[in-house]
């Protein structure tokens, strides 16, 4: 009955909570929140017989780090005896009439205050993401009772998969710190052989007794947390302050030790302190050695301390030396640091729907990319070159129209802010010479110093043709194949169904110190605009960010929660010159990279991996996912040996000659079509046939299954379908998952006659 409503309780178990955390419910309804997160409805804890012994939870918790290859371990969670773990529960007043989605999620609550906000902002911790959210279905009667017996929900479990994911930035700030290249130098000759504990933690600079530090929070570290080395202080709780060591093998952010971490002048180590007032927060870093005599159970001593203060990190990247100060005031070393600023886009509607973030279909293996399109058209032989210019429209397109999976573009933003698509930083421009009518000098200018309207309207060679002072296409006023074509633009002109690799570009410190490019941009403004064009236009396309920049990587994971990121990297190369970064010169400190930052996978350079072949399986046994990009992938041997080793996507050139698809479409076309072939055969099987009936579940995969497909055309046939054969659900419910593919696997019952039952198959 339209308008009728009933009580439905929420219940859900859920372990470890920390300090401050919280457990929500979000969903589709308004009642629910309509997938806001500042929305949801809180679920309190039941109270039990046993509160009064109730397990401390101020335990460490369990943070799901590494996607799917993990999840058997994250389902000990509840596997190993915890079944006594806290219920959160809710009765809501629902509609009848509609299909309810929920998920769950746990979040610390920011109280407004007269300064930053208006309205209470909640900051998610962990949050489900698996791509079916969880079901009430239409007509579904009341679950509540007096008794209060339902068997409660665990949290992050759904249809026999175990998916939860750390929350993206919603109203805090992330300062990482990077330690690396033997930064920590100690003077006192005594120090020297001993080994240093590390300790970072975040430091209020505002009094106690302030109205606003009360609205803060109010109990916020102000001392040294170690002068009289007792355990950590009650920070606020909005602070967290994590570290990964990269050459660690369980690479995670976890919370740090009493007196933080042994030191090694090897190691790449990243503090993580996520903070929401990051103008009024210094950063303390502390410094312990263990005497030469000591006794069991003795702690260490301090040596000395760091101050990094607020004014020293607000540019969105820096490098700082800092002194180190012994317990006497005397500077007995330094510390050389390295930082990247993540602040979160300002004022963005996010919805918590479905998330793309760790997702990658089992059978999405092989795939064929088009670098730049069609391919690279400015080589120095020109055998090699595409002859439809790189990144253009024209090339786009073409290298879709011969079966690319994807297409790889390069964008980077104009002086006005608009992200355009262009590989090179510079561009060449003509002069003609005042006296010398016919001659002609090519003036190199960066990419950034010239509006979106100067690069159309200006006569604009590459680099190549400039510096050869021959020009290689004379088809620019064909609107196609305009370079710098916008980003905006390429998601409007490209189809649907074409894959998108985004690549930003950004300048790249060389190992010998210096830069690719002197760049203005705040790198927080230049992402924030470059992903809120992704986010406005992509739609449900698929779409995967990359950039050889490690922390652009990290700051795109933590800075949006609906695409995928890999980190592009050239490992160890004869072809270029090595970066300074340690996470991009060879693939396993990429994949440590890749696993601490919890994206997708990495991009490697196919140099290394012909050099070393078993690199594929040790990324793929992390459980990530492996791309492979340069020059040796344009061979079709090379293609096929990079397939038959397992890489899941293959990005070369001149994809109209190499490509060996038989049938020139793409994948995604592919699941499209016959994804709507079986909701057309399902809208004719709920009129004539009745409920389709699915095969029993199979066990989970490694990999969850989901498709994200625009079929609202197809939906749009069905006039009328029962409850259970709405297209709705079907197109993202089925067998053991989240995937309608594929089809022979639903059948259907009682259908008229042979024909009828071939119709709906």
């Amino acid at each position: 009955m339209k308008g009728a409503k009933r009580d439905w309780i929420f219940r859900v178990q859920v372990s470890n909570l920390e300090k401050n955390e919280l457990v929500y419910v979000v969903g589709n309804l308004p009642e629910l929140g309509a997938w806001n997160h500042n929305q949801a409805i809180q679920l309190p804890r039941e109270l039990t017989a046993g509160d009064a012994a109730m397990f401390d939870t101020n335990n460490s918790s369990y943070h799901i780090e590494h996607g799917d290859e993990r999840e058997s371990i994250a389902g000990s969670m509840f596997d190993n005896g915890d079944d006594e773990a806290p219920v959160y529960s809710q009765t809501i007043c629902l509609p009848t009439d509609v299909d309810v989605e929920f998920r769950y999620f746990i979040a610390v609550v920011c109280q407004p205050n007269g300064t930053k906000n208006s309205a209470k902002t909640l900051i998610i911790r962990k949050w489900e993401t698996h791509m079916t959210p969880r079901l009430i279905k239409k007509n579904a009667p009341s679950n509540f009772s007096a008794d209060m017996n339902i068997t409660p929900d665990k949290f992050g479990f759904n249809n026999g998969y175990f998916k939860v994911e750390r929350g993206w930035l919603t109203d805090e700030t992330v300062i990482q710190f990077k330690i690396f290249n033997s930064p920590l130098k100690l003077w006192k000759e005594r120090l020297h052989n001993k080994k240093v504990y590390i300790k970072m933690t975040p430091v209020n600079l505002m009094k106690h007794n302030s109205l606003e530090l009360q609205q803060l929070g109010g109990d916020c570290v102000e001392d040294s947390l170690s002068m009289d080395t007792q355990d950590i202080v009650e920070q606020p709780p909005t602070s967290v302050t994590e570290i990964c060591v990269l050459n660690d093998e369980d690479v995670c952010f976890k919370y740090q030790d009493q007196f933080g971490h042994a030191y090694r002048d090897e190691e790449f180590i990243v503090f993580n302190v996520a903070v929401r007032y990051p103008e009024t927060i210094a950063y303390l870093v502390d410094y312990y050695a263990y005497s030469s005599r000591i006794f069991p159970g003795e702690p260490p001593n301090h040596i000395g301390f760091s101050y990094i203060l607020p004014s020293t990190v607000q540019a969105s990247v820096g490098l700082l030396t800092v002194p180190i100060t012994s317990n006497k005031h005397r500077p007995i070393g330094q510390l050389t640091i390295e930082y990247v600023r993540i602040n979160p886009i300002p004022d963005y509607p996010w919805d918590m729907s479905i998330s793309y973030a760790k997702h990658w279909e089992q059978r999405w293996s092989g795939l064929d990319v088009g670098h730049r399109g069609l391919g690279t058209s400015f080589k120095f032989e020109m055998k090699n070159c595409a002859n439809v210019r790189e990144n253009t429209i024209a090339s786009l397109k073409t290298a879709a129209d011969h079966g690319a999976d994807m297409v790889e573009f390069d964008v980077q933003l104009s002086k006005d802010l608009i992200p355009v698509i262009y590989h090179d930083f510079y561009v060449s421009i003509s002069l003609k010479r005042k006296k010398q009518i016919e001659a002609m000098d090519m003036l190199e200018i960066p990419v950034k110093d010239l509006t979106l309207e100067q690069l159309h309207l200006l006569k604009v060679y590459h680099l190549a043709e400039g510096r050869e002072k021959n020009p290689r296409f004379f088809d620019e006023d064909l609107e196609d194949h305009q370079p710098f074509p916008t980003l905006k633009t390429v998601f409007q002109e490209l189809e649907p169904h074409v894959g998108c690799n985004v690549e930003i570009k950004w300048n790249m410190q060389l190992k010998d110190g210096t830069f690719e490019l002197n760049h203005p941009f705040d790198l927080n403004l230049y992402l924030d605009i470059i992903i809120k064009v992704v986010l406005e236009y992509g739609a449900n396309r698929k779409i995967v960010f990359s950039s050889f920049n490690p922390d652009i990587c990290m700051m795109i994971r933590l800075k949006q929660n609906k695409y995928p990121v890999v980190f592009l990297t050239q490992g160890i190369t004869l072809k270029y010159p090595t970066y300074h970064d340690l996470r991009c010169q060879t693939i396993p400190m990429a994949m440590k990279h890749a696993l601490a930052a919890d994206i997708l996978g990495i991009n490697v350079h196919t140099e290394d991996i012909l050099r070393d072949p078993s690199q594929v399986k040790l990324v793929k046994d992390a459980g990530l996912i492996i791309f492979c990009w340069g020059d040796d992938n344009n061979d079709k041997d090379t293609i096929l040996n990079l397939k038959k080793l397992g890489l899941h996507a293959v990005i070369y050139d001149k994809i109209d000659e190499y490509n060996q698809k038989e049938v020139k479409e793409s994948i995604f076309l592919v699941d499209a079509r016959e994804s709507e072939k079986a909701l057309i055969a399902l809208a004719h099987c709920s009129q004539t046939c009745g409920p389709p009936q699915l095969p029993p579940a199979s066990a989970p995969n490694s990999t969850e299954k989901g498709y994200f497909l625009e079929l609202e055309k197809t939906r749009n046939l069905v006039v009328t379908a029962s409850t259970a054969t709405s297209l709705g659900s079907l197109a993202k419910n089925s067998i053991g998952g989240d995937s309608v593919y594929p089809i022979k696997n639903i059948t259907v019952n009682d259908c008229s006659d042979d024909d009828a039952a071939t119709d709906c198959l």
